[in-house]
This record gives C-alpha cells, structure tokens and sequence, in this order.
C-alpha cells in the first residue's frame, strides 16, 4: 500500500510565543508540539514535509544587519530568507530527529533551502504592502535607502517609519523535483520555510528579489506540485470560526470551496490572519487536492483522526 504524503504548514509567529524574546530555546520549545504530533503521523504510514514561517526571524535578522552596518555590509532581504530557512531548518530538523530516536524510529532528516519563481510583473511589485525590518523613528533616516536603494518606506501606526515590500504570487517551486525524491525515499522533508526565497527569471537566469511570499499560497503549491494527500495548516486556533471573537462566533467542523468562498464574500475572515490560510486551502483543493486540515500545532494527529480542527473538502 502507497504512503500517503502530508504537507504541514507552520507558522513563524507559533515557534516565538507572545511575552518571549525568541531565543533559539525558546523556539526549540515551541517546536516539540507539533513534532510529537509529526512523529504520530509518521508511526502511522505517514510521508511528511513540513513548511514554516519565518516573518519574526527574518525581522530579527535584518535589525541585527542594520545594527551592524557600520561594520560589516547589510544583508539583502532575499539572503536574510535564505539564512532563516537554514537555522530554522536546523533546529526543526533536530528536534525532529531527537524524538525519532526516542520512538526508535530511523529516518532521514533534510532541509531543502527552497527558491520560489515569481512574476517580475506581478502587480504587487506595484504596491508593496507587506512591512519588513526594524522601524525607524523618522523619515530622513531612510533618506539613502529610498534614493539608492529604492526602498518604499511607509508610516506604521504611529510606531515610526518601516520599509514595505512586494508580496507576489508564488508560481513554480524550483527545488520541488529534489524534494519529491527525497519524499520517495522516506526523507522527512523541511522546505519552502518563509514561503520560500522569491526568485524572478530574466535571459533564462534566476534572480533573487526583495519580497515576501505568503507562506500559505506557497505551501499549497508545494503540496499541488508534489501530488500531497493532505494539507494541513497549523495555526494558533483548533478550529476555523464564523464572528471570530464575537458573542455570535460558531465554530466550523467541515467546509466546501464553495461554502469557502461564500464566507469569503461574507468577510468572515481576518485579511492577515485567517483570510490566507482560507484562499489556500481553496487553490490546493481547485488544483486537484484532497483535503485540507486547519488546526493547532498540538492537535494535528488528533484532527487527522477526526477529533477535531476544520476539515475542508472540494
């Protein structure tokens, strides 16, 4: 019998709790709960590919650049995606390999730093929107940034000023081929981390940008072009619900596409928050996917078993 093959989606903001600092511990902490969920499915016939955010680490990565500027060069958004997919990668792929040994299960661990193609025409370059880096207090201090640099700088709720990028559609996983031979070979697989390092392809060469892929749009194109059975997207609730936080809030065992997009329509669903995960969750199920499974880190196993979370269907 075939193994059936999951992709999981974890958030960056899930691996740095509200209160911490996000030290490499604390993060390595936060990490166990959906290992041990990741172990669970693996004893159970499970292939496994897990993806994550990185937004809170790439920002610490590029305060720490700007700090440092005046000794050694800043580093490029795209390379500060690059190295966060490769320390998170690691501490994930540790942990992960730790509880196997525990469970005395013997497989293979690898992080594939992933490009994701985009389009140098997509109207996001536009009408950067998504805020990166460290703020600023005032203006003039991005004068050189914006003149040398182009950077587009903006006014973050009073907080100061904060540069914005470009959040394109992700197009093509450059690196998939890799990863679903790895798949093939029972390689636990960490991939496509932040969304993925956006690349853009000009006299059929690859080109990195500055820009920020939802890691949710990404990681449902993974899981389309790997052939994934199951997509599941760990997020900071069980359950999908209708009137979030409202006394009329209703909590949703099972979804169509179409009931989908009905609440979209109905505003139901916050635009950076659960509105992604939503319009993901539709894209794998309209490219082909099977089902999709939104739920908590620590109830992955248990909403695979049908215990809980949100399960949608086409």
């Amino acid at each position: 019998m075939k193994k059936k093959t999951v992709v999981i989606a974890i958030g960056g903001n899930s691996l740095i709790k509200q209160g911490q600092k996000g030290t490499f511990e604390e993060q390595y902490n936060a990490v166990i709960d959906t290992v041990e969920n990741v172990i669970e499915l693996i004893k159970s016939g499970y292939r496994v590919v897990i993806t994550h955010g990185n937004g809170p680490q790439v920002g610490n990565v590029l305060i720490q650049s700007e700090a440092a500027k005046n000794q050694v060069p800043t580093i490029p958004l795209d390379v500060a995606g690059a190295f966060t997919q490769g320390g998170m990668g690691y501490m994930i792929s540790q942990v992960i390999k730790n509880h196997l040994e525990e469970h005395n299960l013997e497989y293979d661990v690898a992080t594939v730093v992933t490009q994701v193609l985009v389009d140098k025409n997509d109207k996001a370059f536009i009408n950067p929107t998504k805020p990166v880096g460290p703020f600023y207090k005032t203006r003039e201090e991005l004068a050189e940034k914006i003149e040398k640099e182009g950077w587009v700088v903006v006014e973050d709720a009073g907080r100061g000023y904060r540069r914005v990028v470009a959040s394109p559609k992700p197009l093509d996983i450059i690196e998939k081929n890799v990863i679903v031979d790895l798949i093939n070979n029972d390689v636990i697989v960490i991939a496509v981390g932040g969304g993925g390092i956006p690349v853009i392809e000009e006299n059929k060469k690859l080109k990195g940008v500055a820009a920020v892929i939802d890691k949710d749009f990404a990681s449902s194109l993974l899981a389309t072009e790997i052939k994934a059975d199951l997509f599941i997207i760990s997020t900071g609730v069980e359950k999908v619900a209708l009137n979030f936080n409202k006394p009329d809030m209703k909590l949703i065992d099972k979804m169509t596409v179409k009931e989908c997009k009905n609440y979209i329509k109905q505003d139901h669903f916050a635009k950076g928050s659960m509105l992604p995960k939503i319009e993901a969750s539709v894209k794998f199920l309209e490219n082909g996917g099977k089902q999709v499974i939104i739920t908590s880190p620590e109830k992955i196993f248990d909403a695979v078993n049908n215990k809980t979370g949100t399960h949608i269907f086409p």
